[in-house]
């Protein structure tokens, strides 16, 4: 079975949300050589703090010190039916049309991502809502 990589979905994930949409339209809107369209982990630190664990009801509790560790997060997406996020409409010069998306966090922070990142200008609305844009990087 042959599938394009270009019609399977991606997530790019900024601050404050992430914007799900097709590859094949990631490319277009930041260019094929974009390092945002790349995976790119986020260092993390955890904190647990000090605790009792019992392995065995009945059992002396042992005591856990309170101690630090570092991973790193690396984007994910859900593999429900169940679509999740804001759908959006977007267009961007060059785009010949109209194009779905969905977006996780507020569509302020969108378009804040999209006017640092975008090297062509970009417009979006929530299906039915108010329009956003032009957004465009600015160099």
């Amino acid at each position: 079975m042959a599938s394009d990589i270009d019609a399977r979905e991606t997530t790019i994930n900024y601050a404050g949300g992430s914007l799900t949409m097709t590859v094949g339209n990631a490319k277009d809107l930041f260019g094929e050589d974009s390092t945002i369209i790349g995976a790119a982990g986020e260092p993390l630190t955890v904190s647990v703090s000090e605790h009792n664990r019992v392995r065995v009801i009945g059992d002396t509790p042992k005591k856990i010190e309170r101690y630090t560790y570092n991973y790193i997060q690396w984007p994910t997406n859900g593999r429900s039916n169940a679509a999740g996020g804001t759908p959006i409409v977007m267009s961007w010069t060059g785009s010949e049309g109209e194009w779905g998306a969905r977006v996780s966090g507020s569509l302020w922070e969108l378009g804040s991502f999209l006017q640092s990142t975008s090297p062509k200008s970009v417009w979006f609305h929530a299906k039915g809502g108010v329009g956003y844009g032009p957004f465009q990087k600015i160099s």
